[in-house]
């Protein structure tokens, strides 16, 4: 059985470093491996969210348009094929068109529908609201931190958020938002994050290193 692998990390943060490529196409692999199947080609998508479309992302475009050659498209995560619901029926739909299997590391072979079995919908698609659930309740909470931090930036005195200082924001200190935030769209822990933080040399304000408590509470 030939499988195209797709990969996926949803901000240019990630991208640029190239965190969770590496580890998705360990996943990838060694579950191929198991299952029998022979790597055919590797696709990724590198700062894509996955709440675009297919046609919206040139990597999985291409995953998919290798399929008529290829019997499985395997990721690592059902979340790293989409983030929405809508997004990821639509891909399924694509990938079951051209006859080939959808697997995941994680999980398996997703099926298609059938009549007689519903519960196979049911958990799909479950599947499917929780990772956009999550990744809406993410960009929120950043959303309000940020705002919350921006209004105390502007004041004059106290001690400025993580990101700002008086002059406004701090570019490197904005920058390990940027990656806390992409890194937790991907799923990422905070004990996680903060491993990744220290393993970057990436250290806090006071020139220690990451944990997840102080992380968190930068982040709102």
């Amino acid at each position: 059985m030939l499988a195209v692998v797709y990969l996926r990390v949803s901000t240019n943060a990630q991208a640029t470093d190239g965190y969770g490529l590496a580890a998705q196409l360990a996943d990838c692999t060694r579950y191929a491996t198991a299952q029998g199947m022979e790597i055919y080609a590797v696709r990724r998508d590198e700062g894509v969210s996955g709440a675009k479309p297919a046609h919206e992302r040139p990597g999985l475009t291409d995953a998919l348009s290798l399929l008529a050659d290829a019997d499985a498209l395997v990721t690592a995560r059902l979340d790293r094929l989409a983030r929405a619901l809508t997004t990821q029926e639509a891909i399924l739909a694509e990938v079951w068109n051209t006859e080939a299997a959808m697997h995941t590391a994680d999980a398996g072979e997703w099926k298609q529908d059938d009549p007689d079995d519903p519960m196979r919908t049911a958990m799909r698609q479950m599947a499917g609201i929780f990772a956009q659930l999550d990744r809406a309740m993410v960009i929120k909470r950043m959303k309000d931190g940020r705002s919350a931090k921006a209004r105390a930036g502007g004041k004059a005195s106290g001690s400025y958020p993580y990101g700002w200082n008086k002059q406004g924001p701090v570019p490197a200190e904005q920058d390990v938002l940027a990656r806390v935030q992409g890194w937790r769209l991907d799923g990422l822990s905070w004990p996680e994050v903060a491993t990744r933080l220290n393993a970057d040399s990436l250290l806090n304000r006071s020139g220690t290193l990451w944990t997840s408590a102080n992380i968190a509470k930068i982040m709102g």
